[in-house]
Parts: structure tokens; C-alpha cells; sequence
């Protein structure tokens, strides 16, 4: 079911979020597939409102075509970059293409972030049809907001990872 088990975050806890994140001085890069324009401006609006909400508005938004290409442009984003969004959507058509990309973008982002040590949170929405897409874009009458959850997974595991290191 769509939206079960996504942890619920209360305003005090974006605070402290927000406090942790602004000692850090974490730099957030979001990437984010075009394919799927509605979804995606759905998941895009997810994740800026989660990183407005924890004071990281001043982000760099890289649009790349669809996404397969998100693993090498993310890549790319690791050099200069604390925390990783990738958005995405694949909706399943007729053939295999629909097992490639999702194979391939899924192992790149995952290859990436354990190779960098960089948190990349994943938004690659792979489903069956757009409704399915629809129901976790974070849009009106949404059930879930992958964009919003992503954001949330890759800041709070860069926080994490910093006090770590400690």
C-alpha cells in the first residue's frame, strides 16, 4: 500500500534537523528526471518543501533528461556536494526497457553513495502506472510524497554520518 510505513515527522524535530543541518553547512544538490513532467513537479515540490522546512532553500537543481542519466550526473554532484536528492519516475510500458532503466538507475545510485560515502536519497518512483505515480508525487489528493521522504532519508543520513565521524 502507498504510504504505508513512512515515519511522520513533527515540527520539533524539523527544528532540530534544521539546527544540525546549519551547524554542518550541508550542501544539497537535487537531481531530477524531466520524463513525467506532472509527477515530477510533484516530487520536486516535495523535496523543496522538506528543504525549506529545515532551512537548506539554498540548493543547486540539476535536470537531467530521464532517469537512467541520473546516476552519472549525481556522480558528478559528489565533488561539490554534501547530500544527493535524485528524483525520478519509470512507469512500465509494453517491453524490458522499463527493467533496464530501473535496474541500472536503481544499482548506480546505490553503487554511488556506498563508493562516495555521500547520502543520496532515492525518489525514483518505479511503477506500473501513472496512477501508482500520481499516488506518491506528493501532489493534491497524494497519498505519499517521495520527493518530501527523500529529502528527509539523504539530510538525516548526512547527519548521521556526521556524528559518526566524531
Amino acid at each position: 500500500m502507498s504510504g504505508a510505513g513512512v515515519p511522520q515527522i513533527d515540527d520539533d524535530e524539523l527544528k532540530e534537523i534544521a539546527k544540525a543541518a546549519k551547524k554542518l553547512k550541508l550542501k544539497v544538490a537535487v537531481v531530477a528526471a524531466q520524463w513525467h513532467q506532472p509527477i515530477m513537479d510533484g516530487l520536486v515540490g516535495g523535496a523543496d518543501r522538506y528543504l525549506s522546512a529545515v532551512g537548506l532553500d539554498d540548493y543547486t537543481m540539476v535536470r537531467v533528461a530521464g532517469s537512467f542519466e541520473l546516476p552519472v550526473v549525481a556522480a558528478h554532484t559528489t565533488k561539490n556536494y554534501d547530500v544527493i536528492i535524485a528524483l525520478g519516475v519509470v512507469i512500465r510500458g509494453e517491453t524490458p526497457h522499463f527493467d533496464y532503466v530501473c535496474q541500472a538507475a536503481t544499482d548506480g545510485l546505490s553503487r554511488l553513495s556506498i563508493s562516495t560515502g555521500k547520502p543520496i536519497g532515492f525518489g525514483l518512483l518505479t511503477v506500473d502506472d501513472e496512477a501508482q505515480a500520481v499516488d506518491r508525487a506528493g501532489l493534491p489528493g497524494s497519498k505519499e510524497d517521495v520527493g518530501r521522504s527523500s529529502a528527509h532519508a539523504a539530510v538525516t543520513a548526512a547527519l548521521e554520518i556526521s556524528r559518526l565521524k566524531k
